[in-house]
Protein backbone atom coordinates (compact mmCIF):
# COMPACT_ATOMS: atom_id res chain seq x y z
CA UNK A 1 0.00 0.00 0.00
CA UNK A 2 1.82 3.40 -0.84
CA UNK A 3 2.99 5.47 1.81
CA UNK A 4 1.09 8.93 2.54
CA UNK A 5 4.41 10.63 1.30
CA UNK A 6 4.50 10.94 -1.94
CA UNK A 7 7.39 11.45 -4.65
CA UNK A 8 7.12 14.63 -7.29
CA UNK A 9 5.16 13.99 -10.53
CA UNK A 10 7.15 14.24 -13.52
CA UNK A 11 5.77 16.14 -16.21
CA UNK A 12 5.20 13.55 -18.52
CA UNK A 13 2.29 12.54 -15.79
CA UNK A 14 0.02 15.23 -16.80
CA UNK A 15 -0.57 13.98 -20.23
CA UNK A 16 -0.59 10.26 -18.78
CA UNK A 17 -3.29 12.15 -16.24
CA UNK A 18 -5.61 13.16 -19.15
CA UNK A 19 -5.36 9.67 -20.74
CA UNK A 20 -6.15 7.86 -17.36
CA UNK A 21 -9.67 10.44 -17.20
CA UNK A 22 -10.47 9.20 -20.40
CA UNK A 23 -9.85 5.51 -19.72
CA UNK A 24 -11.73 6.02 -16.64
CA UNK A 25 -15.34 7.70 -19.27
CA UNK A 26 -14.97 4.57 -21.33
CA UNK A 27 -14.79 2.48 -18.41
CA UNK A 28 -18.05 3.92 -17.03
CA UNK A 29 -19.66 3.95 -20.39
CA UNK A 30 -19.07 -0.06 -20.86
CA UNK A 31 -19.94 -0.58 -17.24
CA UNK A 32 -23.17 1.34 -17.59
CA UNK A 33 -24.29 -1.00 -20.71
CA UNK A 34 -25.01 -3.37 -18.15
CA UNK A 35 -25.33 -1.50 -14.89
CA UNK A 36 -28.64 0.56 -14.54
CA UNK A 37 -27.65 3.84 -12.07
CA UNK A 38 -25.27 3.07 -9.29
CA UNK A 39 -23.09 6.12 -10.33
CA UNK A 40 -21.50 7.07 -6.73
CA UNK A 41 -20.81 2.94 -6.30
CA UNK A 42 -19.16 2.73 -10.11
CA UNK A 43 -17.22 5.82 -9.21
CA UNK A 44 -16.02 4.05 -6.03
CA UNK A 45 -15.03 0.97 -7.16
CA UNK A 46 -12.80 2.86 -9.81
CA UNK A 47 -11.01 4.55 -7.15
CA UNK A 48 -10.37 1.19 -5.44
CA UNK A 49 -9.17 0.15 -8.60
CA UNK A 50 -7.03 2.65 -9.19
CA UNK A 51 -5.96 3.04 -6.18
CA UNK A 52 -4.45 -0.54 -5.98
CA UNK A 53 -6.85 -1.45 -3.06
CA UNK A 54 -9.15 -4.16 -2.34
CA UNK A 55 -13.10 -3.07 -1.96
CA UNK A 56 -16.44 -4.37 0.22
CA UNK A 57 -19.73 -4.08 -1.25
CA UNK A 58 -22.36 -3.71 1.06
CA UNK A 59 -26.52 -4.55 0.10
CA UNK A 60 -28.85 -6.94 -0.04
CA UNK A 61 -28.81 -9.83 -2.31
CA UNK A 62 -30.10 -8.77 -6.09
CA UNK A 63 -28.50 -5.11 -6.20
CA UNK A 64 -26.12 -6.31 -9.21
CA UNK A 65 -22.76 -6.46 -7.31
CA UNK A 66 -21.86 -9.85 -8.72
CA UNK A 67 -23.01 -7.96 -11.76
CA UNK A 68 -20.37 -5.25 -11.63
CA UNK A 69 -17.78 -6.71 -10.40
CA UNK A 70 -17.66 -9.65 -13.11
CA UNK A 71 -18.16 -6.84 -16.02
CA UNK A 72 -15.48 -4.63 -14.71
CA UNK A 73 -12.89 -7.84 -14.84
CA UNK A 74 -14.21 -7.92 -18.85
CA UNK A 75 -13.57 -4.80 -19.55
CA UNK A 76 -9.92 -4.44 -17.79
CA UNK A 77 -9.09 -8.36 -19.36
CA UNK A 78 -8.68 -9.25 -15.91
CA UNK A 79 -7.96 -12.87 -14.91
CA UNK A 80 -11.28 -13.14 -13.09
CA UNK A 81 -12.23 -15.67 -10.15
CA UNK A 82 -15.46 -16.03 -8.30
CA UNK A 83 -16.09 -17.56 -5.50
CA UNK A 84 -19.24 -18.54 -3.48
CA UNK A 85 -18.73 -18.49 0.28
CA UNK A 86 -20.83 -20.76 2.13
CA UNK A 87 -20.61 -22.39 5.72
CA UNK A 88 -19.16 -25.56 4.50
CA UNK A 89 -16.04 -23.97 2.40
CA UNK A 90 -12.79 -24.48 3.89
CA UNK A 91 -9.37 -22.34 3.39
CA UNK A 92 -7.69 -24.86 1.01
CA UNK A 93 -10.64 -24.34 -1.42
CA UNK A 94 -9.35 -20.90 -1.61
CA UNK A 95 -5.79 -20.87 -1.59
CA UNK A 96 -5.07 -24.32 -2.89
CA UNK A 97 -3.56 -26.94 -1.44
CA UNK A 98 -0.49 -29.50 -1.57
CA UNK A 99 -1.31 -32.75 -3.29
CA UNK A 100 0.23 -36.01 -3.18
CA UNK A 101 1.15 -37.63 -6.22
CA UNK A 102 3.35 -40.51 -7.52
CA UNK A 103 6.03 -40.50 -10.39
CA UNK A 104 4.85 -43.54 -12.16
CA UNK A 105 8.13 -44.32 -13.45
CA UNK A 106 10.25 -44.15 -10.32
CA UNK A 107 6.93 -44.53 -8.18
CA UNK A 108 8.50 -41.88 -5.91
CA UNK A 109 5.91 -39.87 -4.19
CA UNK A 110 6.18 -35.78 -4.23
CA UNK A 111 3.90 -33.42 -2.94
CA UNK A 112 2.28 -31.04 -5.40
CA UNK A 113 1.28 -27.32 -4.92
CA UNK A 114 -2.15 -26.67 -6.86
CA UNK A 115 -3.38 -23.11 -6.88
CA UNK A 116 -6.57 -22.19 -5.87
CA UNK A 117 -9.13 -19.68 -7.34
CA UNK A 118 -7.13 -17.11 -5.01
CA UNK A 119 -4.29 -17.17 -8.17
CA UNK A 120 -5.88 -14.41 -10.73
CA UNK A 121 -5.82 -10.58 -11.14
CA UNK A 122 -9.28 -10.01 -9.45
CA UNK A 123 -11.42 -12.50 -7.22
CA UNK A 124 -15.05 -12.28 -6.50
CA UNK A 125 -15.74 -13.01 -3.10
CA UNK A 126 -19.15 -13.16 -3.14
CA UNK A 127 -21.27 -13.37 -0.07
CA UNK A 128 -17.94 -13.27 2.24
CA UNK A 129 -19.75 -13.05 4.97
CA UNK A 130 -21.60 -16.23 4.95
CA UNK A 131 -18.84 -17.96 5.61
CA UNK A 132 -17.42 -18.71 9.36
CA UNK A 133 -13.92 -16.21 9.90
CA UNK A 134 -11.65 -19.01 10.08
CA UNK A 135 -12.03 -19.11 6.13
CA UNK A 136 -12.59 -15.47 6.13
CA UNK A 137 -8.54 -14.69 7.39
CA UNK A 138 -7.30 -16.83 4.68
CA UNK A 139 -7.30 -14.23 2.47
CA UNK A 140 -5.31 -11.75 5.01
CA UNK A 141 -1.87 -12.97 3.34
CA UNK A 142 -2.90 -12.41 0.02
CA UNK A 143 -4.90 -9.27 0.09
CA UNK A 144 -1.99 -8.01 2.56
CA UNK A 145 1.24 -9.24 0.72
CA UNK A 146 -0.07 -10.47 -2.83
CA UNK A 147 0.86 -14.21 -2.25
CA UNK A 148 -0.23 -17.28 -0.40
CA UNK A 149 1.74 -19.82 1.90
CA UNK A 150 1.00 -23.51 1.86
CA UNK A 151 3.56 -26.63 2.85
CA UNK A 152 6.46 -24.50 3.52
CA UNK A 153 6.45 -22.16 0.39
CA UNK A 154 5.54 -19.06 -0.53
CA UNK A 155 3.87 -18.64 -3.89
CA UNK A 156 3.45 -15.14 -5.20
CA UNK A 157 0.07 -14.07 -6.88
CA UNK A 158 -0.22 -12.87 -10.33
CA UNK A 159 -0.11 -8.57 -10.27
CA UNK A 160 -2.39 -6.45 -10.67
CA UNK A 161 -3.96 -8.60 -8.06
CA UNK A 162 -7.71 -7.31 -6.34
CA UNK A 163 -10.28 -8.88 -4.09
CA UNK A 164 -13.73 -7.49 -4.17
CA UNK A 165 -15.70 -9.18 -1.88
CA UNK A 166 -19.78 -8.47 -1.78
CA UNK A 167 -21.73 -8.69 2.17
CA UNK A 168 -25.10 -9.14 2.94
CA UNK A 169 -26.24 -6.92 6.07
CA UNK A 170 -25.09 -8.73 9.15
CA UNK A 171 -28.63 -8.76 10.42
CA UNK A 172 -29.92 -11.46 7.61
CA UNK A 173 -29.61 -14.96 8.79
CA UNK A 174 -26.80 -17.31 8.43
CA UNK A 175 -24.06 -14.43 8.15
CA UNK A 176 -20.80 -14.12 10.39
CA UNK A 177 -19.49 -10.61 11.54
CA UNK A 178 -16.13 -10.51 9.74
CA UNK A 179 -13.29 -9.46 11.90
CA UNK A 180 -11.72 -6.23 12.09
CA UNK A 181 -8.45 -7.63 11.27
CA UNK A 182 -10.10 -9.01 7.56
CA UNK A 183 -11.92 -5.29 7.28
CA UNK A 184 -8.67 -3.28 7.91
CA UNK A 185 -7.31 -5.17 4.51
CA UNK A 186 -10.32 -3.62 2.64
CA UNK A 187 -9.39 -0.11 1.66
CA UNK A 188 -13.64 0.91 0.79
CA UNK A 189 -16.23 -0.43 2.33
CA UNK A 190 -18.90 0.38 -0.60
CA UNK A 191 -22.73 0.72 0.29
CA UNK A 192 -24.55 -0.42 -2.67
CA UNK A 193 -28.21 0.75 -2.25
CA UNK A 194 -31.89 0.63 -4.20
CA UNK A 195 -31.97 1.84 -7.51
CA UNK A 196 -34.14 5.06 -7.84
CA UNK A 197 -37.54 4.14 -9.13
CA UNK A 198 -36.51 5.82 -12.48
CA UNK A 199 -33.54 3.30 -12.57
CA UNK A 200 -35.52 0.47 -11.25
CA UNK A 201 -38.35 1.20 -13.88
CA UNK A 202 -35.63 0.47 -16.43
CA UNK A 203 -33.74 -2.39 -14.71
CA UNK A 204 -37.09 -3.95 -14.78
CA UNK A 205 -37.56 -3.19 -18.20
CA UNK A 206 -34.27 -4.66 -19.60
CA UNK A 207 -35.09 -7.93 -18.09
CA UNK A 208 -32.29 -10.46 -19.62
CA UNK A 209 -31.26 -7.52 -22.31
CA UNK A 210 -29.30 -6.53 -19.55
CA UNK A 211 -26.42 -9.22 -20.41
CA UNK A 212 -24.55 -7.15 -23.16
CA UNK A 213 -21.37 -7.58 -24.55
CA UNK A 214 -18.52 -5.40 -23.05
CA UNK A 215 -15.41 -3.95 -24.99
CA UNK A 216 -11.81 -4.60 -23.53
CA UNK A 217 -10.54 -1.49 -23.27
CA UNK A 218 -7.62 -1.93 -20.72
CA UNK A 219 -4.90 -4.89 -20.46
CA UNK A 220 -3.37 -6.17 -16.58
CA UNK A 221 -0.14 -4.27 -17.82
CA UNK A 222 -1.78 -0.89 -18.80
CA UNK A 223 -4.00 -0.86 -15.62
CA UNK A 224 -0.86 -1.95 -13.54
CA UNK A 225 0.92 1.48 -15.39
CA UNK A 226 -2.31 3.82 -14.41
CA UNK A 227 -2.02 2.41 -10.55
CA UNK A 228 1.81 3.40 -10.69
CA UNK A 229 1.11 6.99 -12.16
CA UNK A 230 -1.51 7.21 -9.43
CA UNK A 231 0.66 6.92 -6.62
CA UNK A 232 2.84 9.32 -7.76
CA UNK A 233 0.45 12.47 -7.39
CA UNK A 234 1.81 14.65 -5.34
CA UNK A 235 0.17 14.81 -1.81
CA UNK A 236 0.59 18.44 0.08
CA UNK A 237 1.49 18.27 3.53
CA UNK A 238 -1.70 19.98 4.63
CA UNK A 239 -3.53 16.76 3.40
CA UNK A 240 -1.35 14.38 5.06
CA UNK A 241 -2.11 16.66 7.92
CA UNK A 242 -6.00 16.59 7.76
CA UNK A 243 -6.07 13.52 6.93
CA UNK A 244 -3.94 11.84 9.75
CA UNK A 245 -6.05 14.91 11.85
CA UNK A 246 -9.20 12.73 10.70
CA UNK A 247 -7.73 9.34 12.37
CA UNK A 248 -7.23 11.17 15.47
CA UNK A 249 -10.24 12.47 16.09
CA UNK A 250 -11.43 8.59 15.37
CA UNK A 251 -9.94 7.63 18.94
CA UNK A 252 -11.07 7.76 21.82
CA UNK A 253 -7.88 8.19 23.89
CA UNK A 254 -6.75 10.95 21.85
CA UNK A 255 -7.84 14.45 23.16
CA UNK A 256 -8.37 15.71 19.52
CA UNK A 257 -11.73 13.27 19.79
CA UNK A 258 -14.64 15.17 20.07
CA UNK A 259 -16.62 14.54 23.78
CA UNK A 260 -19.41 13.37 22.34
CA UNK A 261 -17.95 10.56 20.43
CA UNK A 262 -15.47 9.56 23.25
CA UNK A 263 -18.53 6.77 24.90
CA UNK A 264 -19.70 6.04 20.90
CA UNK A 265 -16.52 5.01 20.06
CA UNK A 266 -14.68 2.00 21.16
CA UNK A 267 -11.71 1.32 18.88
CA UNK A 268 -10.28 4.34 16.55
CA UNK A 269 -9.29 3.78 12.60
CA UNK A 270 -5.50 3.06 12.61
CA UNK A 271 -2.54 4.03 10.45
CA UNK A 272 -3.48 1.58 7.69
CA UNK A 273 -6.63 3.23 7.43
CA UNK A 274 -4.88 6.56 6.77
CA UNK A 275 -2.39 5.39 4.17
CA UNK A 276 -5.52 4.27 2.32
CA UNK A 277 -7.24 7.56 2.52
CA UNK A 278 -4.66 9.47 1.00
CA UNK A 279 -4.11 6.85 -1.55
CA UNK A 280 -7.77 7.15 -2.33
CA UNK A 281 -7.54 10.33 -2.85
CA UNK A 282 -4.74 10.34 -5.46
CA UNK A 283 -7.10 8.08 -7.11
CA UNK A 284 -10.10 9.98 -6.70
CA UNK A 285 -7.93 13.28 -7.68
CA UNK A 286 -5.98 10.88 -11.01
CA UNK A 287 -9.23 10.00 -12.14
CA UNK A 288 -10.55 13.35 -12.86
CA UNK A 289 -7.30 14.33 -14.57
CA UNK A 290 -6.23 16.59 -11.76
CA UNK A 291 -2.18 16.60 -10.88
CA UNK A 292 -2.22 17.29 -6.76
CA UNK A 293 -4.52 16.08 -4.48
CA UNK A 294 -6.85 18.37 -1.91
CA UNK A 295 -8.70 18.32 1.32
CA UNK A 296 -11.80 18.32 -0.43
CA UNK A 297 -10.57 14.65 -1.87
CA UNK A 298 -10.01 13.16 1.63
CA UNK A 299 -13.06 14.38 2.87
CA UNK A 300 -15.29 13.14 0.05
CA UNK A 301 -13.80 9.63 0.75
CA UNK A 302 -13.72 9.84 4.40
CA UNK A 303 -16.92 7.31 4.87
CA UNK A 304 -16.12 4.74 2.72
CA UNK A 305 -12.20 4.31 4.19
CA UNK A 306 -13.28 4.60 7.87
CA UNK A 307 -16.71 3.59 9.18
CA UNK A 308 -16.10 0.08 8.25
CA UNK A 309 -12.48 0.61 10.54
CA UNK A 310 -14.72 2.25 13.40
CA UNK A 311 -15.74 -0.55 16.30
CA UNK A 312 -19.13 1.25 17.94
CA UNK A 313 -19.74 0.91 21.67
CA UNK A 314 -22.46 -0.55 23.05
CA UNK A 315 -23.77 2.98 23.73
CA UNK A 316 -23.55 3.73 20.50
CA UNK A 317 -25.21 0.21 19.09
CA UNK A 318 -27.74 0.46 21.59
CA UNK A 319 -28.76 4.07 20.36
CA UNK A 320 -28.94 3.01 17.09
CA UNK A 321 -25.66 5.32 15.93
CA UNK A 322 -24.18 3.82 12.75
CA UNK A 323 -20.60 4.13 11.31
CA UNK A 324 -21.55 6.74 8.63
CA UNK A 325 -22.85 8.90 11.64
CA UNK A 326 -20.17 8.76 13.30
CA UNK A 327 -17.78 9.55 10.52
CA UNK A 328 -20.30 12.71 9.84
CA UNK A 329 -19.30 13.80 12.94
CA UNK A 330 -15.88 13.74 12.77
CA UNK A 331 -15.68 15.69 9.57
CA UNK A 332 -18.26 18.12 11.40
CA UNK A 333 -15.74 18.72 14.00
CA UNK A 334 -12.67 18.74 11.74
CA UNK A 335 -12.98 21.33 9.93
CA UNK A 336 -10.55 21.44 6.44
Amino acid sequence: MPATASPTAVPDDREALQTLARSRERLVEQLHRRIVGQQGVIDHLLVCLFAGGHGLFVGVPGLAKTLLVSSLAQALELQFSRVQFTPDLMPADITGSDVLEEDPVSGRRNFRFVPGPVFCNLLLADEINRTPPKTQAALLQAMQEARVSAGGRTHPLPLPFHVFATQNPIEQEGTYPLPEAQLDRFMLQIVVGYPSEEDERHIVALGAEQARELQPLLTPAELTAHQALVRRIPVPASVVAHAVALLRATRPSESTCPKGLRELIQWGAGPRAGQQLVAAAQARAALDGRPAVTTDDVRALAAPVLAHRLVRSFIAESRGVGADELVAQVLAAVRA
